[in-house]
């Protein structure tokens, strides 16, 4: 067998050689034109019904005997997958936090993938630990925190948060208790300490006590007001009574922007209770966090520095592909609760020689180098355009909360603050429901949540290319399939 005869039974790797290059180019016009060839109109979603969809997708198949190549591949996923992925791009699609993605980060995601960099240490991503790196360090001054802060992307908001609370914990032990928890493992009151955040926060505070030891019975709920914020005042008598009960408050969430309602809490008053108690303050911003760059409203976030830590996401209303996060520290040796030093990886001398091994400061080891998607969008968009896509956004969110408050045929929750709007037909939970399904069958989708015991229904804009006219549009739409499901 000659040699060429055998490079092509060979799994195709990018390499320079001519051949393969050529193979990649050609791969690639493929998938762009699928892609192309997979978008027919403006619908969110096909509206398949899911059993039709399970079998069409077992179909499939698993793993043949023997394969059938990359063009037979691209048909079977032109004919059943394409065009049943959600279209996150439509201005029909507003269900989630759960965002359309810049083009320039969509090709920034062909580098990350074709090289394939791992954010470990240096001698796996050179280039690519020293643009995380200053992506920190620039994400640092944009949310006020100075000298000795630091941090590091993560896979998402939970993970974030997780890392925050982790490291909330392990600085409390040390310093109140006494304690390494690194070394010697739980101190024996470590059943005594609390978490506080609001009741309707993001349950990735859960999963963090869970995670931690502390199970779900350790985060306090504070209750919220009217407008769905922390009652400051029922935080400040949950604290009284719980230090009065011999328990440990080690650590509060503010949250930036609930996911239901995008309501933000009141970082002053909570940094002030949070002092009080010697606790660590951790901002959720996950949604949040992309108000930074609106000049018109930023000023709704609070001062962000206040808090100990900060939860910024990429992949929410910055509008980049998932995943991507970054948790920020304002005492950045507080991620020394994730360093361990290995000579087959990071090696204390290589970094005494100035090489950078961020896996001293991860949760995670193997990462992908997501801070490259920050970097296009930042340097593609600048400020002014974040300013302006954001803004959009929000106003957005106000403009349609104007077109339903008065209407007798809705019910409203609370007015916005950023993007999301959450609202009911006055008909019932049934017809909600109905609706809701109604629309997702017609290639529209929205949110359905939840509000004291109410089904309701709920737009998350993220889409800056939503206008006007499309919210006059679906109100019509919402309004005629009630009158078809009644």
């Amino acid at each position: 067998m000659n040699e060429t005869s055998t490079r092509k039974e060979l799994p195709f790797i990018f390499s320079n050689a001519p051949e393969d290059r050529a193979q990649f180019e050609a791969m690639l016009d493929k998938t762009i034109a699928s892609f192309f060839a997979s978008v027919k109109d403006n619908s969110a979603f096909s509206g398949v019904d899911p059993f039709v969809l399970r079998k069409q997708i077992a179909d499939l198949g698993f793993l043949p005997e023997k394969g059938i190549g990359f063009d037979e591949t691209m048909k079977k996923v032109e004919s059943t997958i394409l065009p049943n992925l959600l279209r996150t791009w439509s201005t029909q699609y507003m269900p989630h936090l759960h965002a359309p993605a810049l083009v320039e980060t969509i090709a920034s995601e062909l580098l990350i993938a074709a090289f394939n960099d791992s954010m470990d240490s240096w001698d796996q991503g050179p280039a690519a630990t020293e643009i995380e790196e200053s992506m920190v360090n620039g994400l640092l001054n944009l949310y006020g925190y100075g000298e000795g802060s630091d941090g590091t992307f993560t896979s998402g908001g939970s993970q974030s948060n997780i890392c925050a609370i982790i490291a909330a914990r392990d600085w409390y032990v040390n310093t109140h208790m006494n304690w390494d928890i690194k070394w010697n493992g739980l101190p024996a009151d470590y059943s005594k300490l609390r978490l506080y955040t609001s009741e309707i926060s993001h349950f990735s505070m859960d999963k963090a006590c869970h995670i931690l030891g502390l199970g779900y019975n350790a985060v306090r709920k504070i209750p919220v007001d009217a407008k769905a914020k922390i009652d400051v005042s029922a935080f400040e008598k949950m604290l009284q009574d719980d230090v009065e009960q011999g328990l440990l408050p080690f650590c509060a969430v503010a949250t930036i922007g609930t996911t239901d309602f995008g309501s933000i809490d009141d970082v002053a008053a909570m940094r002030r209770l949070c002092d009080k108690y010697n606790m660590h303050l951790h901002a959720d911003a996950a949604y949040g966090s992309a108000a930074i760059m609106s000049s018109a409203y930023r000023s709704r976030l609070g001062d962000l520095s206040l808090c100990d830590s900060i939860t910024v996401d990429f992949h929410k209303m910055f509008l980049l592909p998932i995943s991507c996060s970054v948790v920020l520290l304002k005492e950045g040796a507080r991620l020394k609760c994730f360093e361990l030093h290995a000579d087959y990886l990071n090696r204390e001398e290589d970094e005494e020689d100035g090489y950078i091994n961020l896996v001293g400061k991860s949760m995670q080891t193997t990462r992908r180098f997501d801070a490259l998607k920050v970097f296009m969008a930042f340097q593609t968009r600048g400020m002014d355009g974040f300013d302006r896509m954001v803004t959009k956004v929000i106003e957005n969110a106000d403009y349609y909360y104007s077109l339903i408050k008065d209407d007798p045929d809705f019910i409203v929750a609370v007015k916005p603050e950023l993007s999301s709007v959450v609202f009911a037909l006055k008909d019932g939970d049934e017809v909600n429901k109905k609706v809701r399904r109604k629309l997702l069958n017609n290639g529209i989708v929205i949110g359905q949540t939840v509000m004291n015991g109410r089904v309701m229904l709920k737009f998350t804009l993220l889409n800056p290319n939503l206008e006007h006219k499309e919210f006059e549009q679906l109100i019509r739409v919402i309004k005629q399939y009630r009158d078809d499901v009644k």
